[in-house]
């Protein structure tokens, strides 16, 4: 069974790094990986249906307009059952605090650890036998 991760970020070379990053799971159609480059677009992006089933979002915390607390808040509301992992570059203890605080499952700092994240991951439901 394929699943879907959704990477929030609103640097575009983000999105490059991770199709990299998960190419040989995507080709062996383990994840299909959704791009949002803001919080305002991810949350569009979670009113239309993303196929197939949406597992995880993983959101920069740092991005104009609407940033990563808020969107995280948002989606908590919305759905509660979503886990979301917070990626930054500044993992000070306020911002760690905060995530927590909103319901984030993870709060990572860049550079990504990808070995790491996907572990991470497998440790979702219904993925524990993928990757």
């Amino acid at each position: 069974m394929t699943v879907s991760i959704l990477v929030v970020d609103d640097e575009s070379d983000v999105a490059d790094l991770f199709r990299q990053r998960f190419r040989r799971e995507v080709r062996q159609s383990v994840y299909v990986l959704h791009f949002a480059f803001s919080g305002e677009e991810a949350l569009q992006r979670l009113n239309g249906e993303i196929q197939p089933e949406l597992i995880v979002i993983l959101s920069d915390i740092n991005m104009p307009g609407m940033d990563g607390l808020a969107l995280l808040r948002e989606i908590k509301t919305r759905r509660p059952d979503m886990p979301v992992m917070m990626v930054t570059a500044y993992g000070d203890d306020e911002r760690r605090r905060m995530a927590d605080e909103y319901g984030a499952a993870e709060f990572i700092t860049k550079p990504v650890d990808f070995d790491l994240l996907k572990a991470q991951l497998r440790q979702l439901p219904g993925t524990a036998s993928r990757a």
